[in-house]
């Protein structure tokens, strides 16, 4: 809960308060330390100071750039159609900004430095006014430079003006986040010089005995001769790991041990957000079934799971009832399996529950390089007798880009490509399935694209890096319905296909092969339409891109109840498509939220132009891209 004068408790006063327990706000301190859940009370004015302030995780003491001498930060509730104030005073040296992630704000009140404004300068206030039509669980935080990484982000609740359609007895909010005490610019600077350089997860000489073991040596040979040939790594999962994070719940790690309390067969809904910068996480509670009612703050109809992979910017309200008077683990788990953090729940405040084992490190396969070739056509296909056209559709690796090879006497009939130019990718003909024109800019090839996926699939219906086999149910995007019926059903008049590229030996990030600095053009909605846009991954690693401004429904097969989500994760040589009606006028952000992708480059700007306009709302070709707080000084070739 929060009012205006608890909006005033500072970094000053957090500084002389001792223990974990009063360097966070209530709503994010444990049973034991006071917090049995939240009370739902509502204010429609906050003040807010952005500033560095002392922290202590994991027993370590460090320094975080955040709101109010929190971290998280304080929660901001109130109710949907409210018309709220919030006061935001930048006491940093450097320029500041607050992005309402999820939030239908008008754009000048999103918060994007060199978006949609100029950004809160040091020493100065901002003052957000704004009423939002939705209600649910969302988050905020720092648009400007790496800010977020280092303890920049709090929760958002909206309460429904109407009766909730979801019942329960108690609630908690569960923010993830992933820390680390080096420096936020110094993690990116060691990325742009040695992209593994927090990967110490590789496979070893014991990993290809054991795969010879199971599948044989030739198997084993030829599929590392591969990977070799390719210069690429079956373990680049993440990019920043367990070797430098600490995995975080309301801000505290696992030694730390967030514990909340219920009551046997009370109804317990948890509004979990993932605020990390950089790690995807698998969120379980082993033994006690979840079951999700919202995502990404809009209800969908309960699908009871027992775990289920969070893009970073995700929001999942689940239910759980605990049958039994013991201490339930909660366990949010990279990606990567580097680490974890665990929680508890129980009926006492204090307990805690054992930490399960980290499980074994997930494996990259052919599939997310975009080279099953049984579900190509292709059957055993091995290494020897790959073709320089499954080489290339597949996967354009170092050393192999279109200026090498003839694309034009590549024989794509076995494709089902008949005299598609891989070399002009500027095309506009009609859509396989839709019937309305498809878009797709031309990838622009260079150091900044070692690959380019022209033989997508859909993995809707997978679950998820490292999930496949772990023998209990896990959320899958296909399972997502929303509560009530999409309220555009309107066919797409057209389809826009972005790419999502990358050199990942580089650390360059980009869509369409152009990163954000060298953006000149912003992509273009216009008022009223509705349309497609195709996402096309060509690196091998996943993605939870974010639209800024809009809902889209992912069409994932289910009619007039696709999910509506704000950010979707796009897993390796994956096509997933969204269907979006572009009624929100203004310039909105688009981008990776791997922080470090979209600081990288991995970032465009939507125009949603109004009816009667033919022209971009702003002068994108003389953007100040410096304002974003991107290092926009980094060249490729680094």
């Amino acid at each position: 809960m929060l009012n205006r004068r608890q909006f005033m408790y500072g970094s000053a006063a957090s500084g002389l308060l001792s223990g974990l327990g009063a360097l966070l706000p209530a709503w994010a301190r444990s049973a034991s330390d006071g917090n049995h859940g939240l009370y739902p009370h509502t204010a429609t004015e906050f003040d807010l100071t952005v500033g560095k302030f002392p922290v202590r995780i994991d027993g370590k003491p460090g320094e975080a750039t955040g709101v109010n001498g929190t971290l998280p930060a304080p929660l901001i509730r109130f109710r949907e159609g409210d018309e709220i104030t919030l006061n935001v005073k930048n006491t940093l040296d450097v320029d500041t900004s607050i992005h309402w992630h999820g939030l239908l704000v008008p754009f000048q009140m999103d918060g994007v430095p060199g978006v949609t404004f100029p950004g809160i300068r040091s020493g100065e206030t901002f003052t957000y006014k704004y009423a939002v039509p939705q209600s649910g669980t969302y988050w905020y935080h720092s648009h400007s430079g790496l800010q977020e990484q280092e303890g920049h982000y709090g929760p958002i609740i909206i309460d429904p003006k109407g009766a909730d359609p979801v019942a329960y007895d108690r609630e908690y909010v569960l923010v993830l986040s992933d820390w680390s005490f080096e420096r936020a610019e110094r993690i990116f600077a060691k990325l742009k010089k040695s992209s593994d350089t927090y990967n110490f997860q590789q496979r070893t000489l014991p990993d290809f005995l054991a795969d010879a073991r199971e599948n044989g040596f030739g198997a084993a040979w030829s599929e590392r001769a591969m990977w070799g040939a390719m210069r690429m790594s079956p373990r680049d999962i993440a990019d920043v790991t367990g070797s430098t994070y600490h995995f975080l719940i309301n801000g505290h790690s696992t030694q730390d041990n967030w514990n909340g309390i219920f009551r046997k067969g009370e109804r317990v809904r948890l509004r979990i957000i993932n605020a990390s910068a950089m790690t995807i996480f698998n969120v379980r509670l082993p033994d006690l079934p979840m079951t999700i009612v919202a995502a990404d703050g809009l209800n969908v109809q309960p699908l009871e799971v027992d775990e289920f992979q969070m893009g970073v910017a995700e929001t999942y309200d689940v239910i759980i009832s605990p049958p039994e008077d013991r201490a339930y683990a909660f366990v949010a788990e990279s990606i990567d399996r580097s680490g974890q953090a665990v929680a508890t729940f129980g009926p006492k405040a204090g307990m805690r529950a054992e930490a399960p084992a980290l499980r074994p490190v997930p494996t990259l396969s052919m599939k997310d390089m975009g080279m099953d070739h049984a579900a190509m056509g292709h059957g055993d296909m091995t290494h020897d007798a790959m073709t320089e056209d499954a080489m290339v559709v597949g996967m354009a690796g170092e050393g192999m880009t279109s200026s090498t090879i003839d694309h034009s006497k590549m024989d794509h009939s076995a494709h089902g490509m008949p005299g598609h130019d891989m070399g002009d990718m500027a095309h506009k003909d009609m859509a396989r399935s839709g019937g309305w024109p498809v878009e797709s800019n031309p990838v622009k090839r260079g150091p900044g694209v070692s690959r380019v996926n022209m033989m997508p699939i859909s993995r809707l219906d997978e679950p998820g890096l490292g999930l496949e086999n772990v023998g209990h149910r896990v959320m899958r995007y296909s399972q997502l319905r929303s509560l009530d019926p999409n309220p555009d059903l309107r066919t797409p008049g057209r389809e826009i296909e972005i790419h999502l590229t990358s050199n990942m030996e580089r650390y360059m990030w980009s869509f369409d092969g152009v990163k954000f600095s060298e953006v000149t053009e912003p992509i273009v909605f216009h008022e009223g339409e509705r349309l497609r846009v195709s996402l096309i991954n060509s690196t091998m690693m996943p993605h939870p891109i974010h639209l800024h401004g809009m809902f889209f429904d992912l069409v994932n097969g289910g009619g007039d109840h696709c999910p509506r989500k704000h950010t979707v994760i796009v897993k390796p040589a994956e096509k997933v498509s969204f269907d979006v009606s572009a009624d929100h006028v203004g310039d909105w952000a688009f981008h990776c939220h791997l922080l470090y992708h979209m600081h990288a480059g991995m970032m465009q700007v939507v125009s949603v132009l109004p009816s009667d306009d033919t022209s971009p709302m702003q002068e994108h070709e003389s953007m100040d891209h410096s304002a974003m707080g991107h290092d926009m000084k980094m060249e490729d070739d680094q």
